[in-house]
């Protein structure tokens, strides 16, 4: 900002170019549109005229593409021509000579200075090709900082200009109806010169990409300058998909000059990063160039995950660019959805930095084949996180320390367990690369116990408050394409692996959460799943236990028991399956409800002896027969709830609550046909309000038949 409103600052007539630089930079800073513009356009004027000696344009480069970023559309068409000429000059005919060194001016300088040499490669020979940015020597000339700096903001030109050009009221379309012809000069003219600057800036910026990518085969002299080879390389490639997109010609001559480059460095690991743009070429290209890319997919995602999940940055790279590229490799391959074990090491290692980026991908790794797997993969990846801390600890031990043990003895600790064959396999299993199938989830229940140990592991707690979120994320994803079999089989699953978890108590917590409230979800989106799945709900439903350790789970399973246990949903449901659901729960609320000595005496959660009350009473309206044996049961509930050792262990509200829901109960049993009605409500009507309700007091209906049949003074019903 100005200091003071009477000093206004403008670069309309600023000759010097580092002068106008310092300037423009305060412009620009000042965030205002015609400012910006104003830069621009004194940047590209000062550029287009000879410079006076002593001055150079390397000053203003950076603001031009400061410009750039800010407001790509204040350059006309014609102005882009102008820096397109310059930028291809500058990245084809710099000097390949090494500059001079500058006198000090000091007494001793020597006025007579040996005549430079020429620029050498990276390796040390003299270059006999154009100066690139991979091109060393002692001191550069200006034309070979300039070659530098167009190189640097090659990619965002090319983006903003390289293609029709851009539409705004400055810049007319001309689109070109010539583009093929002038892409075909392109590329067979002796004489470019002739072609328009885009074509010009396209094919020049090409030569100079594929010397970039000539010159990362050279061992560098020092050990700083490998970095940058592949730092270059990941840009050239970059770039020649950018001039392939704008231009389909040069298509045919990258894809050949891609798979050698892959080829020769898909077994090197320093170089992962490169793989992600060429995976990123032929993504966008293989079709057009009809050739099969599934080689070049397999070993990034087989290869890279594996042997580096533990680098952040690369994960965080490696990530962005699956959710960025998800939809094409869903569409194009099947490896991308095969390979999400090797995926979610990224998760499970980084997490909670990934989350975000997870949430985005998951959706996309999802299909009917995968959703099981994924399942268990979700509930494992705390697992994973630990299994991968093994692996890690047991690849830095030495050769000897890495021997095989010894069968016959029981592994001490996880790094023995990892090399011992009775565990072996099972870390294979959570390690893998791609999907397998697996149907049994209790192969792993060794591991996770022996995994114990690490479960107090910061990064091993971190990852395991990730799994909530997308597991919620999972079944709102494959509830919009499971079919029946798929949600019995989730169902199922579910019940078993309640009981299959990672020992860390807030992850089973929250876990238990999520599954009971996506059971409820699960059992509206396919009701005949309670028939169907009889005999697992009620093993489930009969356990003393799951009360106690997953009251949430058994307090919605009983109520979707209750709910959907109905010929109304399901014309298979049969008098002898209602039969066998009460005798089940009804032994299950005289177990967790008879009187016992008072230092003996369970605390249960109200809300599961509410649920168990609900459903018995909602199974006997259904069938009938079953009426004295639940109504006698409600009644004996004020005894319960006024016994000194019920007293002793619940509180005062959960005990006045239980007691008003089983008098509702039976009062509402004494009207047999109404509770029919109330309980058993045709489909349609299903979901109004008081059969919206799952688990808090009974609903208004309920209350209304109470009131009737024990009516307050002054009450008058309609």
């Amino acid at each position: 900002m100005s200091p003071c409103n009477d000093l206004i600052l403008s670069c309309d007539e600023i000759q010097d170019t580092k002068l106008l630089s310092l300037v423009s930079s305060v412009l620009l800073a000042q965030g205002k549109k015609s400012e910006v513009s104003a830069v621009g356009q004194r940047i590209v004027k000062v550029l287009e005229r000879r410079l006076p000696e002593g001055q150079s344009a390397r000053y203003l480069l950076p603001v031009l593409s400061n410009v750039i970023s800010l407001s790509p559309e204040s350059l006309t068409e014609e102005q882009t021509n102008v820096v397109s000429k310059k930028m291809t000059d500058w990245l084809r005919y710099a000097s390949i000579q090494q500059g001079v060194a500058q006198p000090s001016g000091g007494f001793f300088s020597n006025p007579r200075t040996r005549q430079p040499g020429p620029v050498t490669e990276m390796d040390g020979a003299i270059a006999t090709d154009f100066f690139t940015v991979l091109s060393v020597g002692q001191y550069y000339t200006q034309d070979q900082w300039l070659n530098v700096q167009a190189f640097s903001m090659l990619r965002n030109w090319l983006l903003c200009y390289g293609g029709k050009g851009l539409e705004t009221p400055k810049s007319g379309d001309k689109s070109g109806m010539d583009r093929s012809v002038t892409s075909m000069v392109s590329t067979t003219s002796t004489s470019s010169r002739l072609l328009p600057p885009k074509e010009r800036l396209r094919e020049k910026a090409f030569e100079y990409c594929q010397r970039l990518i000539e010159q990362s085969n050279r061992r560098p002299l020092k050990k700083d300058d490998g970095d940058l080879q592949k730092a270059c390389l990941i840009e050239a490639v970059t770039i020649m998909d950018i001039i392939c997109k704008q231009d389909s010609s040069y298509v045919y001559r990258t894809v050949s000059f891609l798979k050698i480059l892959h080829g020769r460095i898909c077994g090197d690991a320093t170089y992962a990063r490169a793989l992600m743009p060429i995976a990123q070429f032929f993504l966008n290209h293989s079709k057009m160039a009809a050739v099969d890319s599934d080689a070049i997919y397999k070993h990034l995602f087989t290869d890279i995950p594996a042997q580096l999940f533990h680098n952040p940055s690369l994960a965080f790279e490696f990530v962005q660019f699956c959710k960025d590229n998800s939809q094409l490799f869903t569409e194009t391959s099947s490896i991308f959805r095969q390979s999400f074990p090797n995926l979610f090491k990224f998760l499970a290692w980084n997490s909670p930095p990934l989350i975000s980026e997870f949430v985005d991908l998951l959706p996309f790794l999802l299909d009917a084949s995968t959703a099981v797997e994924i399942f268990h993969l979700l509930l494992d990846l705390p697992c994973l996180t630990a299994a991968l801390d093994v692996q890690l600890r047991s690849a830095a031990l030495s050769t000897s320390e890495r021997a095989a043990s010894d069968p016959a003895v029981k592994p001490a600790t996880c790094l023995e367990a990892f090399r011992h064959p009775l565990y072996k396999s099972m870390f294979q299993y959570l390690l893998r690369t791609k999907s397998v199938p697996e149907d049994a989830p209790e192969r792993l229940i060794p591991l996770r116990q022996l995994l114990g140990s690490l479960a107090s592991s910061p990064r091993v707690v971190q990852c395991a408050e990730t799994v909530p979120v997308l597991l919620e994320l999972f079944f709102r994803v494959v509830a919009e394409f499971a079919d029946g079999p798929l949600i019995n089989q989730l169902v199922v699953l579910l019940l078993q692996r309640s009981d299959q978890l990672y020992e860390i108590p807030a992850f089973k917590d929250d876990v238990y959460r999520v599954l009971s409230s996506q059971l409820v979800v699960l059992c509206k989106l396919h009701p005949a799943l309670v028939v169907e799945l009889s005999t697992e709900i009620l093993e489930f439903s009969g356990t003393v236990s799951n009360i106690q350790n997953k009251e949430a789970i058994f307090t919605h399973m009983v109520w979707a028991i209750g709910e959907y246990m109905s010929v109304s949903y399901d014309k298979r449901c049969t008098v002898e399956q209602i039969n066998r659901f009460f005798e089940t729960l009804e032994a299950m609320l005289f177990e967790i409800t008879q009187l016992r000595p008072l230092a003996s005496t369970p605390s249960y959660a109200p809300r599961a002896i509410s649920a168990l009350m609900a459903t018995l009473t909602k199974l006997a309206a259904r069938s009938q027969d079953l009426i004295p044996r639940v109504s006698m049961f409600l009644s004996k509930m004020r005894t319960f709830v006024q016994s000194p050792a019920v007293t002793s262990v619940y509180c005062e509200e959960d005990l006045e609550e239980i007691l008003i829901r089983a008098t509702e109960l039976m009062n509402l049993l004494k009207m047999p046909s109404v509770a029919q009605f109330v309980f058993t409500p045709p489909v349609d009507v299903a979901s109004t309000r008081f059969q919206r309700e799952v688990n808090d007091s009974l609903p208004f209906a309920l209350r209304i038949v109470t009131r009737l049949l024990e009516p307050t003074p002054g009450f008058m019903p309609g």
